[in-house]
């Protein structure tokens, strides 16, 4: 029995019929302590990242940095999922090990990015939807195969002027993210929906907040129109801040905005929000989140349903990258450097989080990107 049926049999004991596995792994990504390191960029995106240290964008070296990220050691015991790119589903450590396996046996749930990315919404003006719908399920189940357990999916929304987004963009992707959870849960596979509002523009953290109010009251209505099983889902929201051009605010007023507009519209049935970070910087994105639990905390378990946790990809890598530089002799600094950031926003998502990783090359750089695409 390989790693994956040991731990899927151990994680889904008792469980009788599809919906339970999906409650189950749902309620367990979302375990407080835990988060998801998001490792799944396109071949394009890690290709830039790569570049940034100089390093070739070969199929060779993409293996070699996620193998670096999945066997740092300790940084799987803060983590509760990672999800990847399909190549990176079927590839191996260096010792034939395949990744998913390596994962399992650290206790990691494997999920994967099943959309393909943005194109222009019709009748908009330049907003957009996300694609690949078609042959979804046929992928999912060949994910699940794979052993994969989770998906995500992300829709993005601009807030940048007055107009934006519109009705048309919030309905069109609020039903793009439905269409693809239902899909998802019928092959097995725990949907993370995204709906992203970009960070880009001038806005105030007010109407960030009523846009993201707005955008998720939709996302539910549609989810509950396609029949989707709350239980088995997780919500990827962005955290509420001004726009990137605007002042920054505190991190209690991040979190208060935040945990108001997700108390508003997110129902008790949804297990855990995983927040992106929205390019922040790593220690940024940190205090951000530890701040939304200790905000959460002072509202009792009653009103706080769902537990605040991370799904970071340039915030928990940044730092690691640099570290690293593609030398192999610098494998160990890196580690050292996820792991710091693992164990950070471990103890964000508890609310506990003292400052202890501000330290560091680039964890405190914007990652800010305009207009960002994987």
């Amino acid at each position: 029995m390989s790693y994956v049926e040991n731990f899927e049999t151990a994680l889904n004991k008792n469980y009788t019929t599809p919906y339970h596995e999906l409650i189950r792994n749902a309620a367990y990504i979302g375990t407080p302590g835990k988060g998801i390191l998001a490792a799944d960029e396109s071949t394009g995106t890690i290709g830039k990242r790569l570049s940034s240290i100089d390093v070739e964008n070969t199929e060779e070296n993409r293996r070699a940095l996620r193998e670096l990220l999945f066997t740092a050691p300790g940084a799987l015991e803060c983590l509760s999922g990672v999800i990847l790119f399909e190549e990176t589903l079927y590839q191996t450590t260096r010792d034939g090990v395949p990744f998913v396996d390596v994962l399992a046996a650290g206790g990691v749930l494997a999920g994967i990015k099943v959309d393909k990315g943005t194109v222009v919404l019709s009748g908009t003006d330049g907003e957009t939807t996300t694609q690949g719908h078609d042959g979804l399920g046929q992928r999912c189940a060949k994910y699940y195969a794979a052993g994969a357990r989770f998906a995500k999916w992300r829709a993005v929304l601009s807030i940048a002027g007055d107009s934006k987004p519109s009705e048309l963009a919030v309905a069109a992707n609020a039903q793009g993210l439905a269409r693809y959870a239902i899909i998802c849960q019928e092959n097995g596979l725990v949907p993370i929906v995204e709906p992203e509002i970009l960070v880009d523009g001038d806005h105030t953290v007010d109407r960030c907040a009523d846009v993201t109010e707005r955008v998720l009251a939709a996302c539910y209505m549609a989810l509950n129109d396609h029949h989707v099983l709350l239980e088995g889902t997780l919500l990827k929201p962005n955290m509420v801040t001004p726009g990137s051009d605007s002042e920054k605010i505190s991190p209690e007023f991040v979190a208060e905005h935040t945990v108001r507009a997700l108390m508003r519209t997110v129902p008790p049935a949804v297990p855990a929000i995983v927040f992106l970070s929205g390019g922040q910087s790593e220690e940024e994105a940190t205090v951000n989140l530890n701040a939304m639990n200790v905000a959460a905390a002072r509202l009792g378990e009653k009103k706080k349903p769902w537990s605040l946790t991370f799904s970071f990809g340039r915030a928990l890598q940044q730092s690691t990258l640099k570290a690293w530089g593609g030398k192999e002799e610098n494998v160990g600094k890196a580690q050292a450097a996820l792991l710091a950031r693992c164990m950070a926003n471990s103890q964000a998502t508890l609310g506990v989080y003292a400052g202890d990783a501000a330290a560091g090359e680039g964890v405190s750089e914007s990652l800010h990107v305009k207009d960002y695409k994987y």
